[in-house]
């Protein structure tokens, strides 16, 4: 019953067929604004083509329907069930009522949660699941762990078409990185939920009320930020409160004691006074997002006082050194920090910037200085970013052995004095499946001959490399996401079976990485950004003996990214179940042998502004042996 959400957008040919039966119609939907609002309408219908379908049907036939219909979108749900010209969805509703109350008890709530969020609105599944957690709906069990149960809830979601994927490039290793709610679903929560007060929106203008009263708080961008409204609602009950847009002082109440989620990411204007309150007032938090509040430069030592909290995200702030009474908070299992800095700059604060970090984008997470003592917090889950060298590389190494629970580990400030040590002290880490490291400046070849001692990795990350990779061949079988940040690939001895050159004779400069690379049996997910390629060149295919091998088997996504043009070739047995692709480049670049990619859905070109690149690789696309053909995207710097 339900479409792919990636298919969402061609829905929208739905509404449009069918208000072409009314040429009158036509001409009244004609500004920019009012098709944008139609489209909106049909994200709201969830991809169903029979929901679509006879909307569409209902505006042929009234030529001043769809006004109303787009005016009252806020009330979508009780317009459908209520209004007669949509008697035909009543079924619908039926099977809708049927489909709640089958669901299991233990995702019930998660499932009222969603519409915190607002419509179209981008989720991280880490967000979510950690909220989930502090709210108490993702509990601990004998069998597993809270985090486990969360992973688990957030897949029976996408499996029951609640939360769909948000688009083609939304995976991160071998898991969803962003959802969204579907938007039928989520209007049709929302209509149950008013009788429960579950949550409620601040947006717009408005007025006062006397039903200002719920669990959850969700301030939007748009709202007015009028304190008289504010100050009227009743927040004796509130669990969480969410900010989009402009912080104010007032936002924080002496009533809010019970307050257990403080979800701020991308606010602006918070301030440290207001933080200084926060901490004061709302003990008994178990959750605190500040990403991507890049004025707050540090955290009060009062934080120490919040004993209850279990999530601490500060990530893309300009917060670079954690107190130490972060030590007393015993019950942290999730911490990430780190700002963000152009690659290649020194991380001062002048040069922060509150960016999601991407590896092809040219920025990187710089480590914040943990203090002495980390090693108290035993039920530590995920920890990052680390700056080793900052910290005091014995004291933290000696800490970090500590942290047995880890699954995910991101360090920065690895150097020659200190790499050594640092991968013996994680040896202990049995559980660690995620580990993200990056080398200091000028010390690329500090992690040659050092053994990695840890089998089970499934996500990988190295930055600043040199021209070589780490000799680690066999102990990486059970990797699904690479990410490498190398200055140079040049012909290099990672792989003892490393060809020199193709049949041709053309010289194949990165033969040992790739090869390197290619045999790894389980990669799905490989970044890679080069500084520089020699000759300009990346063959991914692997000759020996003359003969192509079968290579990159699990291949799904691949990115590219360099600073100059390149010339990026897939050969006839490589990636074959590739699907996405992402090149950052210059102009003067090409892709050849895509035909030779049957399951390619994607070919996303960024940074170059080359037209003839562009007429080409739409050209090739087109005539692409796939019978639906692969989509193209363009985005310039």
């Amino acid at each position: 019953m339900l479409s792919s959400p990636l298919q969402l957008n061609k829905k929208w040919p739905l509404i449009a067929v069918e208000l072409r039966e009314s040429s009158c119609l036509m001409s009244k939907v004609s500004k920019k604004s009012e098709v944008a609002e139609l489209q909106e309408l049909t994200s709201l219908c969830g991809g169903l083509p029979k929901v679509i379908v006879e909307i569409a049907s209902s505006f042929a036939k009234n030529t001043d329907r769809w006004k109303h219909t787009l005016s009252t979108k806020n009330k979508f749900m009780l317009e459908l069930e209520n209004n007669g010209e949509f008697d035909s969805l009543k079924g619908l509703f039926g099977w809708m009522n049927s489909y709640f109350r089958k669901c299991p008890d233990s995702l019930k709530p998660c499932i009222l949660y969603l519409p915190i969020f607002p419509r179209n609105q981008l989720i991280r599944r880490r967000r979510l699941v950690r909220r989930w957690i502090a709210e108490g709906y993702s509990r601990d069990s004998h069998e597993e762990s809270a985090e486990m149960t969360g992973e688990k809830q957030f897949c029976d979601l996408i499996n029951l078409s609640i939360i769909q994927q948000a688009s083609a490039l939304g995976l991160g290793g071998t898991r969803m990185v962003f959802c969204q709610v579907n938007g039928f679903f989520r209007e049709y929560i929302v209509s149950r939920q008013m009788e429960e007060n579950l949550v409620f929106e601040l947006r717009g203008s408005c007025a006062l009320t006397t039903q200002r009263t719920g669990r959850h708080l969700v301030i939007l961008e748009s709202w007015v930020r009028d304190r008289i409204v504010y100050e009227s609602i009743d927040f004796s009950r509130l669990r969480s409160l969410m900010v989009f847009g402009n912080w104010k002082s007032f936002f924080v109440s002496e009533s809010m004691r019970l307050l257990r989620v403080l979800d701020l990411e991308g606010a602006s204007e918070l301030e440290y006074s207001d933080l200084k309150k926060i901490v004061k007032l709302m003990c008994r938090l178990k959750f605190l997002s500040l990403r991507g509040c890049h004025e707050i430069c540090h955290l009060p030592s009062s934080i120490g006082g919040l004993r209850q909290l279990q999530t601490l995200d500060v990530r893309h702030t300009s917060i670079v050194t954690l107190p130490v009474n972060i030590t007393k908070l015993e019950k942290l299992q999730y911490i990430r920090a780190g700002t963000t800095a152009p690659a290649n700059e020194a991380p001062t604060p002048h040069h922060l910037v509150p960016q999601l970090s991407n590896c092809c984008g040219g920025h990187h997470l710089v480590g914040v200085v943990m203090p002495p003592g980390i090693g108290k917090l035993t039920a530590l889950h995920t920890l990052g970013v680390v700056n080793v060298s900052a910290s005091g590389t014995k004291a933290v190494l000696e800490d970090l052995k500590k942290l047995t629970h880890l699954h995910k580990l991101g360090v920065s400030g690895i150097n020659k004095n200190n790499s050594n040590e640092f991968f013996r002290a994680i040896s202990v880490l049995v559980h660690l499946e995620s580990l993200s490291v990056r080398l200091e400046d000028n010390n690329q070849g500090c992690l040659n001959g050092i053994p990695l001692p840890l089998e089970g990795l499934r996500s990988l990350k190295m930055h600043g490399l040199g021209d070589q990779l780490p000799n680690w061949s066999g102990q990486l079988t059970m990797l699904a996401k690479m990410d490498l940040e190398i200055a140079k690939l040049m012909e290099d001895n990672v792989s003892p079976h490393s060809e020199g050159a193709t049949p041709e004779g053309r010289r194949k400069p990165t033969r040992g990485v790739i090869k390197f690379l290619s045999e790894l049996p389980g990669l799905c997910i490989l970044r890679l950004r080069v500084d520089h390629l020699q000759d300009n060149q990346l063959d991914l295919s692997v000759i020996t003996n003359d003969l192509e091998e079968d290579s990159f088997k699990k291949m799904k996504i691949f990115e590219i990214a360099c600073n100059s043009s390149l010339e990026v070739s897939f050969g006839e047995k490589t990636m074959k179940k590739l699907e996405q692709l992402k090149v950052n480049c210059s102009s003067g670049s090409s892709l050849l042998g895509l035909k030779h990619l049957p399951e390619l859905k994607e070919v996303l070109l960024k940074g170059s502004s080359d037209e003839a690149l562009k007429a080409d690789l739409i050209a090739v696309l087109e005539n692409h042996p796939k019978q639906k053909k692969p989509v193209v995207k363009f985005e310039e710097l």
